[in-house]
């Protein structure tokens, strides 16, 4: 699926914001942080820098990211609870936002609470599969 900069972007900001629910960011977040922005052609140190400072950025807009087409949003959900279960624990408050986000994108509610139930499963990999390493990002060209 090829995608935006923009809807790359918000991805991106989603999941950070994400991590920073629980009010900490482990490693394994930080592995799986870094891993994402690379798949979606992010600097390196952008998403550092992006990572380490989530916690303190007071500008950060925290609402759930609003996509353009239900199949990617239901990837940023797949992707954003499988990042919750990767410290073996989902923080009510990730899991709550992800179900906003879900609501925001027009998603099921059943659905998501089954794609909740999956992650778990998918959590206990060691290198977990993530929905963002199906994503291209265009860098050519804007969506209308």
């Amino acid at each position: 699926m090829t995608i935006s900069v923009q809807e790359g972007s918000e991805y991106f900001r989603g999941l950070l914001i994400l991590i920073s629910k629980d009010r900490r960011v482990t490693d394994e977040e930080m592995v799986l942080m870094r891993r994402i922005g690379k798949s979606l052609g992010l600097e390196k140190k952008f998403c550092e820098t992006a990572i380490q400072d989530i916690l303190e950025n007071t500008y950060v807009n925290t609402d759930p990211p609003r996509f353009p087409m239900p199949e990617l949003a239901r990837k940023f959900i797949k992707d954003g609870l499988t990042l919750a279960g990767a410290d073996s624990e989902a923080h009510g408050f990730e899991t709550g936002w992800l179900k906003t986000a879900a609501e925001t994108n027009g998603l099921d509610e059943e659905w998501f609470l089954q794609e909740k139930k999956l992650a778990v499963h998918r959590s206990k990999d060691a290198e977990p599969r993530l929905e963002v390493d199906d994503l291209k990002v265009e860098y050519s060209k804007q969506r209308p």
